[in-house]
C-alpha cells in the first residue's frame, strides 16, 4: 500500500491478537501504578476485499495495558459481534457512519421485514455497569467482554425498560463523589427528547434523572456534568429523523445536517429534580468532547473542545485523513463556558491558544473545581502531541516528537497523592518514523516522559478507554 499522509499506518487492518504480552520498558515505570488501561476503537478497516469509508467503521477491537510492579503487558481481542461475524463472510461494510450503498441498504431492509437491527459494532468506548464491563458506541447495543482477557461475554442489556433510546451516548460520565455513572440517549418522535439517565455504581439498572425535548435533534457525543447539574450542549449539526425512515441513507453520517442558523443551544438540567432550568442559545459551532465542569459563583462552569463548524466530522472520513499531507486543518480550541443556570447568562472564552482533542483529567475531580486539563495537543506539522493546560494561569506545557502521533491521555494519580497532578500520563502513540505504535508513560506534573514501552505490532488509532485500577489479573 503506497502511503499518502504520515500516520497512514494508523489505519491499517491487523491480523492477530496476542493475550498478555510482556512487553520491553525502556525507562521506569513507577511500582504503584497498578491496574489495566482498556482502550476501545476500529482494528479493521477491510471487510470483503473492500474498505470502508470512514474511520468511525473499523471493527471493534479492545486493547488492554495491564500494569503492576514496573512491569506492562498487552492483550488485544476483536469482539466478536454480529458485526464481526457478518463482516467475516464479506459482507456489511459501514455499518454506521457510511454505508455501503442505497441499493445493498435496501436489500437488509428487505431481508429484515423492515429497518435491519442496529449495528452491535460497539467500538468507541468502555465502561462498568455494575460487575460487568462494557464496550460502547452511539448504536443503542452493548457488548459484554471479560476484562482480563478481552473475551467477548455477550450482548449487554440493563435491567430497566424505563430509557427509550434511538441512539445511544457512548460517553459516560463517573461520578464518584455521588456514587454513579451518567449517560444520555436520544428519543426520536413528537417531540425528539434528549434522555439523562444514572446507573449508581454496583448497579446494572438505570434510573431516569431528566428528560428534554430536543430542538433538532441536535448531534449530541457527549455532555457536562457538575455536582447539581447536567448540560447537554446541541449544536446545529442535525439528524434528519425522516431521512433516518429512508432505505436509501447510507448511515448516521447521512442524515447529519449543519444548520448555522439555529446557533446552539446549552441546555442546563438541575440532576435532583430533572427540571431544565436554562436553556441559553449561543454562537453556532460544533463539540465533540467535554474536559469537566463546575459550580462556582452561582454559576456552572463547563470546559470543552469546540470547532468552528462541523467540518470536523467529514475530515475524519478517510478520503480526507489519508488524502492529506498532514492533517485536514479542522482545529479544536479549549473553551470555557460559564452559564447562570438562574438567569441564563452566559460568557465563553478560549483558555489555550494551540489545538486540542480527546481532553481528560484525573477521575477524582471530574464533576468538581480542578486546576488541570491534558489532552493531545493537535495542529502542530508532523505530529500530535501531549498537552497540560493550567487553567488558572492560561499556561500549558507541550510535549511533542517528531513523527510520534499520540492518543488519548489518561491520568492516574498515585495513591493517597495530595496534589491534582501527583501521578502519571499514560497514552499510547504511533511512531510513525519507525514504523510502530509505543506505550508512553509521563510524570503528570511536568509531561517529562517516565517510561515507553514497543508494542509487538502497529495498532490502528483507536478512540477511547479507561483505566481500571481494579482489573489487575
Amino acid at each position: 500500500m503506497t502511503t499518502r499522509s504520515p500516520y497512514e499506518l494508523g489505519f491499517r487492518s491487523v491480523e492477530r491478537e496476542y493475550s498478555d504480552r510482556p512487553l520491553d520498558v525502556e525507562g521506569t515505570i513507577p511500582p504503584w501504578l497498578s491496574g489495566a488501561l482498556v482502550r476501545n476503537g476500529p482494528g479493521r478497516f477491510e471487510v470483503g476485499g473492500e474498505r470502508v469509508n470512514h474511520w468511525f467503521d473499523g471493527l471493534a477491537m479492545l486493547r488492554r495495558y495491564a500494569f503492576s510492579d514496573g512491569d506492562v503487558r498487552y492483550t488485544n481481542r476483536f469482539l466478536r459481534t454480529e458485526a464481526y461475524r457478518t463482516a467475516e463472510t464479506g459482507d456489511g461494510a459501514g455499518e454506521f457512519a457510511t454505508g455501503n450503498g442505497a441499493l445493498e441498504t435496501l436489500g437488509r431492509w428487505l431481508r429484515a421485514l423492515g429497518p435491519p437491527e442496529p449495528t452491535d459494532n460497539a467500538n468507541v468506548q468502555v465502561v462498568r455497569f455494575g460487575d460487568e464491563y462494557v464496550a460502547l458506541t452511539e448504536a443503542p447495543r452493548r457488548v459484554a467482554f471479560d476484562p482480563t482477557t478481552l473475551e467477548t461475554e455477550s450482548e449487554f442489556a440493563f435491567d430497566d425498560d424505563d430509557v427509550v433510546e434511538h441512539l445511544a451516548g457512548a460517553h459516560h460520565v463517573v461520578d464518584d463523589h455521588r456514587g454513579e455513572t451518567v449517560g444520555h440517549s436520544v428519543q426520536f418522535g413528537h417531540p425528539h427528547r434528549f434522555h439523562l439517565y444514572r446507573v449508581p455504581h454496583g448497579s446494572d439498572r438505570r434510573e431516569r434523572v431528566a428528560t428534554v425535548p430536543a430542538r433538532g435533534p441536535g448531534y449530541v457525543h457527549s455532555f457536562a456534568l457538575t455536582a447539581d447539574h447536567a448540560v447537554l450542549i446541541e449544536t446545529p449539526l442535525q439528524i434528519d429523523v425522516l431521512g433516518a425512515l429512508s432505505p436509501w441513507t447510507e448511515g448516521l453520517l447521512d442524515l447529519l445536517e449543519y444548520r448555522p442558523e439555529n446557533g446552539t443551544r446549552i441546555a442546563v438540567v438541575d440532576r435532583e429534580s430533572g427540571n431544565l432550568v436554562a436553556e441559553p442559545t449561543v454562537e453556532p459551532g460544533f463539540v465533540f468532547h467535554h474536559v469537566n465542569a463546575f459550580e462556582a459563583d452561582d454559576e456552572v462552569v463547563m470546559d470543552l473542545v469546540e470547532y468552528e463548524d462541523a467540518g470536523i466530522v467529514d475530515a475524519l472520513g478517510f478520503d480526507a485523513l489519508l488524502g492529506a499531507d498532514e492533517d485536514p486543518g479542522v482545529t479544536g480550541r479549549l473553551v470555557r463556558y460559564r452559564v447562570d443556570p438562574e438567569t441564563g447568562a452566559t460568557s465563553s472564552h478560549r483558555r489555550y491558544d494551540g489545538g486540542i482533542e480527546l481532553p481528560t483529567v484525573p477521575r477524582d475531580v471530574r464533576t468538581r473545581p480542578y486546576r488541570y486539563a491534558y489532552g493531545q495537543a493537535t495542529a502542530r506539522e508532523g505530529a500530535n502531541g501531549l498537552v497540560k493546560v493550567d487553567l488558572e494561569r492560561e499556561t500549558a506545557t507541550e510535549w511533542f516528537e517528531s513523527s510520534v502521533y499520540v492518543e488519548e491521555p489518561r491520568v492516574v494519580r498515585r495513591p493517597d497523592a495530595d496534589a491534582e497532578d501527583d501521578g502519571v500520563v499514560i497514552a499510547t502513540a504511533l511512531d510513525a518514523d519507525r514504523e510502530r505504535s509505543i506505550l508512553l508513560v509521563f510524570d503528570a506534573a511536568t509531561l517529562e516522559e517516565r517510561a515507553r514501552a514497543p508494542l509487538p505490532h502497529v495498532v490502528p488509532f483507536g478512540f477511547h478507554g479507561r483505566f481500571f485500577p481494579e482489573a489487575v489479573t
